[in-house]
């Protein structure tokens, strides 16, 4: 059952969304070459619970970060640790945090240094498909149109788009109902409804779509070892359209 959200909780999670906002642009300033992702985590949990919330990932089904921190051909879950950054690294940064029981979630992808041509595209491309399957988000229009939208803007550039991990419903729990792939038939799946919040997470490799789990049962990598990169907005479902609550304050 997709769950849609009273104003009231609506109020919640636009202020889990700013934390998460704020944390991004935290952790954007400190990214830096020799920086160790360990640091990067610490960082984004003592801002999360300055401003009174929680780490939504920290324990959650035993993950032992504040923040997943993939880096190159990590495409998500990444734990953070001893690694240190290099010039010429991308970094996906998976932020969530709890406030008053309402979770806010994004993903972001940063470049280390100055990056390849390659992995400049990579990050634009997959940003930009975030915004393609934004554009189809209104009430009514059916879910997997939104899916359709981030399939057509990634692999018209000749990327692949990963089918194993998707976007999802977010609220009093992280992952809610519904699931939202990131390829579909548009025209497809549930009506959306004002008051559906929802984690629209494209998930991009430069290479072949395949991935593969490491040994720590968490991190995600490329098969082929190419890189990938990671874009992720909280949405609210509007009256004539949709609000982006993974927004910082003004």
């Amino acid at each position: 059952m997709i769950i849609c959200k009273s104003a009231a909780e609506l109020e919640y999670m636009r202020e889990a969304g700013r934390i998460v906002a704020e944390t991004h642009r935290v952790l954007q300033k400190a990214i830096q070459p020799d920086i160790t992702t360990k640091e990067l985590d610490q960082i984004a949990e003592d801002y999360i619970r300055s401003q009174g919330a929680i780490p939504s990932f920290k324990g959650y089904n035993g993950f032992p970060g504040s923040i997943c921190a993939s880096v190159n051909d990590e495409l998500v879950h990444g734990i953070p640790g001893q690694r240190k950054l290099k010039d010429g690294d991308i970094i996906s940064v998976d932020i969530g945090a709890q406030y008053k029981g309402y979770h806010g979630d994004s993903a972001w992808t940063y470049g280390v240094g100055t990056i390849s041509e390659t992995a400049s595209k990579l990050l634009e491309v997959t940003e930009r498909s975030l915004f393609a399957g934004l554009a189809e988000a209104k009430p009514d229009a059916r879910l997997y149109t939104i899916s359709n939208a981030i399939q057509r803007c990634a692999e018209s550039e000749g990327f692949s788009i990963v089918r194993e991990y998707v976007g999802h419903g977010i609220g009093t729990e992280l992952h809610e109902e519904p699931q939202i792939p990131n390829y579909g038939v548009a025209g497809h799946g549930p009506r959306l409804r004002p008051g559906m919040v929802l984690a629209i997470e494209p998930m991009v490799n430069v290479g072949e779509r395949y991935v593969r789990t490491l040994e720590d049962n968490w991190t995600v990598v490329t098969v082929d070892g190419t890189l990938c990169a990671h874009f992720e907005h909280t949405i609210a479902i509007t009256q004539d359209g949709f609000e982006i609550l993974t927004l910082p304050g003004s």
